[in-house]
């Protein structure tokens, strides 16, 4: 089977305690992602991220470290490989040209203090950020999450 590979850069934006995450609805439930997205041919990764966060936040952000690896193999017409950098939070940004997915109706700031009870998804990427945020040893290459594997809440 030959499918395509999409490269994706996603941030971790931490202020006071609490996680920027993009908010998404299908009309029965809602659920979180990071914010970020596909990169463009010859755009680096943090050019794609620092792009992406101001197009679905209109917020600057720069980008600094990466922290996880995470995969999609299964599930979707592609394989995904999702880069997730920490980022840095600038302020919001001068005219930024707002281009949201079609179901993102906005975003919120997560307390990480609870962050692995709530729906963010990919679910693998929930302890790691809490582990990050309290200096706590964490795995970078956090592997594949498919569609239907179970919710990761410890």
């Amino acid at each position: 089977m030959s499918r395509q590979i999409r490269t994706s850069a996603k941030a971790v934006i931490i202020r006071d305690g609490r996680l920027l995450a993009v908010k998404l609805s299908d009309g029965k439930e809602e659920w979180y992602i990071l914010p970020g997205g596909g990169q463009d041919s010859e755009e680096l990764l943090p050019q794609t991220v620092e792009r992406e966060v101001r197009e679905e936040t209109g917020m600057e952000v720069q980008c600094r470290d990466l922290l996880f690896v995470i995969e999609g193999v299964h599930g979707e017409n592609f394989h995904r490989i999702d880069l997730v950098f920490l980022c840095d939070y600038l302020g919001k940004a001068e005219c930024a040209a707002r281009h949201k997915d079609t179901s993102q109706i906005g975003f919120e700031w997560l307390d990480l203090s609870v962050l692995n009870r709530l729906p963010l998804f990919p679910s693998k990427l929930r302890r790691p950020i809490m582990n990050f945020y309290e200096g706590k040893e964490y795995t970078k290459y956090l592997g594949n999450e498919e569609i239907g594997d179970p919710e990761c809440f410890e």
